[in-house]
């Protein structure tokens, strides 16, 4: 038993390493670089669920809004989207998501793009951040994980998850 983890934390990790382990790997396969292929993939995200590391601050885990994802190729996809965010105001992102490498069935790298609405962050304007991210995919339906760092006392680090579906192929 972990005491310290919400219970909506281990049912969301639950399913996403459910999903990732609905695939199917084989050894020498475990860690590849992506071969870079053109695709044409819209995908839909109803927000996020943040479990914060500062458990103290009264932070708000459930992240509700709508965003979007063309996937232009099998390692880039570009995303925007708005969101109710930690502090409780509303934020929009735009960005893009690269990855390049996969262990397994879970695509590696990161999302860099630009980010609003932390009022400690440049009084709720725009900044640009850069964010490790983890991917899995399963016919129509994904999960992307970031790992949201700290800074100072302005931006809340976070594992987020984010659950995604395919609408267009």
């Amino acid at each position: 038993m972990i005491p310290t983890l919400g219970v909506r934390a281990c049912r969301l990790a639950c399913a996403a390493m459910l999903l990732a382990g609905a695939l199917p790997v084989h050894a020498d396969d475990l860690f590849t670089v992506i071969e870079n292929k053109p695709l044409k993939e819209v995908w839909l995200n109803p927000g996020f669920y943040s479990y914060h590391f500062q458990r103290d601050k009264n932070l708000n885990d459930s992240n509700p809004g709508l965003g979007g994802e063309y996937r232009f190729s099998t390692v880039a996809s570009v995303t925007a989207g708005r969101f109710y965010n930690s502090d409780r105001f509303y934020s929009n992102y735009a960005g893009v998501y690269y990855q390049p490498f996969a262990f397994g069935p879970v695509r590696l790298g990161a999302v860099a793009g630009g980010f609003n609405g932390y009022p400690k962050m440049r009084n709720g304007g725009w900044f640009l951040a850069a964010i490790p991210t983890l991917s899995a995919e399963y016919k129509s339906v994904g999960v992307n994980v970031a790992i949201v760092p700290t800074y100072k006392d302005r931006l809340y680090g976070a594992i987020s998850v984010q659950l995604r579906l395919k609408v267009f192929e």
